[in-house]
């Protein structure tokens, strides 16, 4: 009997130890302290973001720079991105008003829009329909949203001394990391072993290339998304053909959904206003544009730069977008890349050896 009661005792002081690598223990607590500073000053960390990417995405534009005209990096990267800043401006001066009020315009007209299109002979049967309302009170909703005023909707009106600080050092944050970036490798090469640092400034070469070529490839597959949706919009006849374009334009950026996101816009606006047969040529452009640039503009602009599946791009957009907004939404892609990226890096050792063994057990199964 004692001996059990014994045995009971030792059951319940038994002491049960869990052991933790340290590095695990560390990573854990970075990813904490990462994200407790994210809560506690998440705009700021978002301008050092912003700073941070585009840094990465002039890194090439910097480097051929400095290979035609032979500047010091530190020159290269002023006249990067104060020049790509201050061509931005311009171009902003020019144009931004005129497009601004497209769009402006566009959506203060949806309701009118929605309303004509419920009217239609081909549709309507919908306007008895609660689907129906609830896109005219949407469209109602929006309308009412957007300012009359330009300044309004551009937002200069009382922030622009604040948006000026925030550009300010988004360029400035850009700017000194460029000019930097070769004093910074040069400290992670000297806490590394040797070949350790041959690894991982591999690492950031191939993040640099994913971000910078994705990057410039988005702004130019985008320009040419809105002007060829703009211009057919113009061609059909659309008042609002110049907002159309924007709008598709900017949805482009969004990668997989956003041509969708385009075609559910511009083909109903086209039915409202010029009728079916424009909004059915217009979904046939939409559609063979979609094409040409899935096979070729995206091919030859960005390569093979970002190598993700439609599944894991669905899934950043949803993820970043909700966690950043638009910005995250953006740039889900290149953040999935480089979260790719250092995963096939840290998981390279496991894989050759599954790979091994695998290639062992398929000598092991051949017969002699």
């Amino acid at each position: 009997m004692a001996t059990v009661r014994d045995a009971m005792k030792a059951d319940e002081t038994r002491r049960v130890e869990l052991i933790l690598p340290m590095r695990t223990v560390l990573l854990v607590a970075v990813t904490l302290g990462v994200l407790a500073a994210f809560a506690v000053i998440g705009e700021t960390f978002l301008i050092v973001f912003i700073g941070i990417f585009l840094a990465l995405v002039f890194e090439y534009p910097v480097r051929y720079l400095m290979s035609r005209t032979k500047l010091s990096r530190g020159m290269a990267a002023a006249v990067t991105v104060l020049g790509t800043f201050a061509v931005l401006t311009l171009i902003s001066l020019l144009f931004l008003v005129p497009l601004v009020g497209g769009v402006r315009d566009f959506l203060k007209a949806l309701p009118a829009l929605v309303e004509k299109l419920r009217a239609s002979d081909e549709l309507s049967g919908l306007g008895d329909s609660g689907a129906a309302e609830n896109v005219q009170a949407g469209a109602e909703k929006i309308a009412a949203s957007v300012p009359d005023a330009i300044a309004g909707v551009i937002g200069i009106a009382g922030d622009f001394f604040s948006g000026f600080l925030v550009l300010f050092t988004i360029i400035f944050i850009c700017m000194f990391l460029l000019s930097d970036i070769a004093n910074l490798k040069r400290a992670l090469g000297s806490v590394l072993m040797p070949g350790e640092d041959k690894r991982w400034l591999d690492v950031w070469e191939r993040v640099t290339t994913v971000i910078s070529r994705w990057a410039i490839g988005v702004v130019v597959i985008a320009a040419i998304a809105g002007t060829v949706q703009g211009t057919t919009a113009w061609l059909l006849g659309s008042s609002y053909a110049l907002g159309l374009a924007v709008i598709a334009g900017l949805l482009d950026m969004i990668p997989n959904i956003g041509a969708i996101l385009a075609g559910f816009i511009l083909v109903p606006a086209l039915w409202a206003e010029e009728g079916i047969t424009a909004a059915i040529i217009m979904l046939v452009v939409l559609l063979v544009y979609q094409q040409l640039e899935n096979n070729i503009l995206t091919p030859k602009i960005q390569g093979k730069a970002v190598n993700l599946s439609g599944f894991f791009i669905i899934v950043a957009v949803t993820l970043f977008g909700a966690l950043l907004g638009v910005l995250g939404a953006l740039t889900a892609v290149p953040l999935a890349a480089t979260i790719q990226i250092f995963v096939q890096e840290l998981t390279k050792a496991r894989r050759e050896k599954v790979a091994a063994a695998h290639a062992a057990l398929d000598a092991q199964a051949k017969p002699a």
